[in-house]
């Protein structure tokens, strides 16, 4: 199985997808990729979750991959605060893209409403606890590597009730001193505490890793990763 590169609603896409037919629909996963890296990063993981069904699209966020420009280059240099408000406005604008991506991937690629889901590593993981917050159609999300909380008020953790209906495996590492696991901690203690919360949530810890995952690592959070959608995803 291949993937294969297009643009839809302006975005582009790696898409690896199961041979359908006609009167067929299939569930989706969204794969959004860390900080300055792009789709064809997780080729691989792509035709993994399609080898389970999943019509598996990478996501090229704003400013990175097909659509990089000098500008992202440029906001870094001048950013008194250092690369995290630049990675959050990149963010923000990605998520904003995804209700009339899903409409195309509904429209134009056989998928089924009803059962797209969402992977985000690093970046992407930010992004995917912040999906959830702003209501973006999700029947469950694998953050990786994220955090649920950040110094502005469009922060996840401010929206708990957003979870309640979405299946949400958080993957951390112990030794994390980019993105250091408290807040998913704390996040998913509320979640436990929330009366009203229905879906299945977990918090996965990778002990003795940090940021940068080894090989092995990284193994065990694509297991991790791949269990999560089948069982909720599909």
């Amino acid at each position: 199985m291949t993937s294969r590169a297009m643009v839809l609603a302006g975005v582009p896409l790696l898409i690896a997808a199961p041979v359908l037919s006609s009167d067929q629909t299939r569930p989706a996963v969204l794969w959004m990729h860390g900080f300055r890296a792009d789709a064809l990063a997780h080729a691989a993981e792509l035709e993994r979750c399609a080898a389970l069904g999943f019509v598996a699209v990478g996501v090229d966020a704003v400013d990175h991959g097909a659509r990089s420009s000098a500008a992202l280059t440029e906001r870094l240099q001048h950013s008194a605060d250092g690369a995290l408000p630049v990675m959050l406005d990149v963010m923000e604008a990605t998520v904003r893209e995804l209700p009339t991506l899903i409409d195309a991937l509904v429209a134009e690629c056989g998928v089924d409403r009803e059962r797209v889901s969402l992977v985000g590593i690093s970046m992407g993981a930010f992004l995917a606890y912040r999906a959830v917050s702003a209501g973006v159609p999700l029947r469950a999300v694998v953050a990786l590597l994220g955090s649920p909380e950040w110094t502005r008020d469009t922060s996840a953790h401010h929206v708990l009730s957003a979870f309640r209906d979405v299946a949400l495996l958080s993957i951390t590492a112990e030794h994390d001193a980019s993105v250091p696991p408290h807040a998913v901690f704390r996040l998913h203690d509320a979640i436990a505490a929330d009366s009203a919360h229905v879906a299945p949530q977990r918090h996965h810890t990778m002990r003795g890793a940090g940021h940068l995952t080894t090989a092995a690592q990284w193994a065990e959070a694509m297991h991790e990763t791949m269990a999560w959608l089948e069982r909720h995803g599909g």
